[in-house]
């Protein structure tokens, strides 16, 4: 069963799925923070959601851009919420960080990481040697995420990619969920480093390629589905190896950022959380500039999203991406959508 659309790309977006996600794939990447999580506490009703996904017969597996902890500590941390998980089923940043620098040096080179445990753990892992100072020569500089990376730690990153290690970022995300609200994350610290420096980091974390790929080997996924919240990274990262994605409205991104989403950050199924996993997902009908799902129909009228009808909100919000969509795609231009989001019950959240 291939879950690529035509010629190895994702699947359109807004596609019909006649049958529950969780029959039809057979491995959902799960993103955590925002998705899962948000800091220590479960997104409500997500372990319930991911325990009767689970039941139909996918595999969850656990993907995350952050690098501050190590899968096993990953895995307590769901584990706490009920769900059944090992290390075996997280895949970090910090792992497929480690897994492209064995890929370029031998076993037992020395790479400094400006980042905490995950980051030795995953090293460890791939058989790279873990060192803390631009002092031991490094081949390679990793950085990613932790809450004690300092100005000490960054500076010296800088000069050891300035005396020739080569520069590996774990993620480029500019901010990370937490309990309080938006906080900066690695993407700008990574930035901090660029203004010391004259190179560009190889980045291992979604959007780019690398920890989708790692994740779908090390969960032998033949029919991945990618559930995420950020479409600059969740969403367009799956659209870069071609497999579907399922956005849920739990985290950063909402509706009105989904209806201004350029091409590469459509998704292909969305969803209010985790219980789209086991729900269908109906078809957006299309007749000349009339977009309809079940009982709405949204068109675009004096540069604004305009729809009527009853039922689900969801299919309403089908029926409005739709139709804004078009119109972005024909003129250039992403029409208003709030009042149709009103009017389907999705206001501001």
């Amino acid at each position: 069963m291939s879950a690529r659309g035509k010629d190895g790309q994702s699947p359109p977006p807004l596609s019909a799925c006649d049958q529950p996600l969780s029959i039809r794939y057979d491995v959902a990447l799960l993103d955590l923070d925002g998705v899962v999580y948000v800091g220590p506490d479960p997104v409500p009703g997500a372990p319930e959601s991911l325990r009767k996904a689970a039941e139909a017969g996918i595999r969850l597996g656990y993907i995350t851009n952050n690098a501050s902890r190590p899968a096993s500590v990953v895995a307590e941390h769901l584990s706490s919420f009920g769900l059944d998980v090992t290390g075996d089923d997280v895949v970090t940043s910090a792992q497929a960080a480690a897994r492209l620098i064995s890929q370029q040096y031998p076993a037992g080179a020395k790479v400094m990481v400006v980042g905490g445990e995950g980051l030795f753990a995953a090293l460890d892992e791939y058989g790279m040697t873990a060192v803390r100072s631009s002092d031991e020569d490094p081949v390679a500089v990793v950085q990613g995420f932790h809450p004690e990376v300092n100005w000490v730690l960054l500076a010296d990153g800088a000069h050891a990619i300035n005396a020739g290690a080569k520069w590996f970022a774990t993620n480029l995300d500019l901010t990370i969920p937490t309990a309080g609200g938006k906080a900066p994350g690695n993407g700008a610290l990574v930035k901090a480093v660029r203004e010391a420096v004259e190179v560009d980091p190889v980045v291992a974390g979604k959007p780019e390629p690398p920890l989708l790929l790692t994740s779908i080997e090390r969960l032998k996924a033949e029919a991945p589905l990618m559930v995420g919240d950020r479409l600059d990274t969740d969403i367009a990262g799956a659209y870069a190896v071609g497999i579907p994605s399922l956005w849920v409205a739990t985290g950063v991104n909402d509706a009105v950022d989904l209806a201004a989403a350029p091409k590469d950050q459509r998704p292909t199924y969305i969803g209010a959380g985790l219980s789209a996993l086991v729900e269908k997902h109906p078809a957006v009908e299309v007749d000349g500039g009339m977009h309809s799902c079940e009982g709405w129909i949204a068109e675009v009228a004096d540069g604004e999203v305009v729809v009527e009808g009853e039922g689900e909100s969801y299919d309403g919000l089908r029926a409005i991406l739709s139709a804004a969509w078009a119109e972005a795609d024909e003129n250039g231009k992403t029409p208003a959508v709030r009042a149709a989001l009103t009017k389907v019950g999705l206001g501001k959240r």
